[in-house]
């Protein structure tokens, strides 16, 4: 009998990590070098990759000066609502940029194009998990697509704010916005705790089917957080809106780009987390001034950068103990110079302080929908027929 000759095929995994080679003749662990959240059977050959030169610098860069050319056309734009009459503003709890006499139309436009860009996203996401199941170092075709569409609703959003005005905010808490964010970040660290641990490099016991579920579906809670705070506000041209919108669309540009070495490059990851410290500070500086609270948010979520977040970026032991110090240093200085030393110790533990305890709260939540949901798929005991 022909022996059949030595030349079957084997699938091709994702992209192996720089400097991360298999030892001759060692088995080959299908999870291992796999990127955050790949499926673990990377599934039959399919689509090659359009652009598959178009390397994740590139292709990271070219998104970022993309989000911000449309932060400035927002910007651009801004001086044709200046005319729009706006109720006094009434406290935290209050939005201040929503119509003060809403019609059924600014509502509808508002949640019509939400609802359209929200599960067209969803789709584009679930048909990437199901179908392409595979990575690339350029752009998959539906990569292509979701940038398309996520572009396409942007412009989209802003017309309906030069036309009816309204975002979402006038129907929904401005807490739900500011919920939506830190929900996403809670599950960052709740996803990476096997990568980089959570407090200083050891992963917290939070179960590795907890960690699996979130890096599996991850895409479809990230998509809602940016879409949700995208349509909460009108497309309105002030500094915080702008600095929030930028952020946005970064958001927008990760979640577009699924099944890519550029959505699970380590700094760019990083950078997405870190923002929401500059987005935070900056934000408290423009509303409640230089004496404000914002040296709160600075150190706040700097705060979880050092314990948890530069971890995972691969830096000796000697870079974290530098960065540490200076984080301790700058925060004495800052609060010493406003005449509450105190409070370098009590305020900048708040932020760190929450979100470690809902990713606790996530875990189990996560974990009791896990069993649940094992219950229910249990079969039910055969039943015996009566011997008698």
């Amino acid at each position: 009998m022909a022996r059949r000759p030595a030349t079957a095929s084997r699938e091709p995994g994702p992209p192996r990590e720089p400097g991360r080679s298999p030892r001759p003749g060692a088995p080959r662990d299908p999870g291992r070098s796999q990127p955050p959240g790949a499926p673990r059977n990377p599934g039959p050959p399919g689509d090659p990759g359009l652009l598959p030169g178009l390397g994740p610098g590139r292709v990271l860069l070219l998104g970022v000066l993309a989000s911000a050319a449309i932060t400035g056309l927002i910007w651009l734009l801004g001086g044709r609502l200046q005319g729009i009459e706006l109720l006094p503003d009434q406290g935290a709890s209050w939005y201040y940029w929503k119509l003060p006499d809403p019609t059924v139309w600014t509502r509808l436009s508002a949640w019509l194009g939400y609802a359209a860009h929200q599960i067209a996203f969803w789709w584009l996401i679930h048909h990437a998990r199901t179908r392409v199941r595979r990575y690339t170092g350029g752009l998959h075709r539906v990569n292509v697509v979701a940038l398309a569409v996520n572009t396409g609703f942007i412009a989209l959003h802003v017309l309906q704010t030069h036309l009816f005005y309204d975002g979402l905010a006038q129907d929904v808490s401005i807490f739900s916005s500011q919920g939506s964010v830190i929900l996403l970040l809670v599950a960052v660290l709740l996803m990476e705790n096997r990568r980089r641990g959570l407090f200083f490099g050891r992963p917290a016991p939070l179960g590795r089917a907890v960690a699996g579920f979130a890096r599996r579906y991850h895409g479809y809670l990230f998509s809602w957080a940016a879409v949700y705070t995208f349509w909460y506000h009108p497309a309105e041209a002030t500094s915080g809106h702008l600095i929030g919108f930028f952020y946005m669309f970064l958001l927008l540009l990760q979640g577009s780009l699924f099944l890519t070495r550029a959505h699970t490059n380590r700094w760019w990851t990083f950078t997405l987390e870190a923002t929401v410290a500059v987005h935070g500070t900056l934000v408290a500086v423009m509303t409640s001034g230089p004496d404000g609270m914002w040296p709160m948010f600075l150190f706040g979520f700097l705060g979880v950068f050092v314990v948890t977040q530069m971890h995972g970026l691969g830096l000796p032991a000697a870079a974290r103990w530098a960065l540490a110090a200076c984080y301790v240093a700058a925060a004495t200085l800052v609060y010493g110079l406003r005449g509450d030393l105190p409070g370098a110790v009590a305020e900048p533990v708040r932020i760190p302080a929450i979100e470690y305890v809902l990713v606790g709260l996530l875990a189990l939540l996560t974990w009791l929908g896990l069993r649940a949901a094992a219950l229910l798929r249990r079969p039910a005991p055969a039943e015996h027929p009566d011997p008698r």
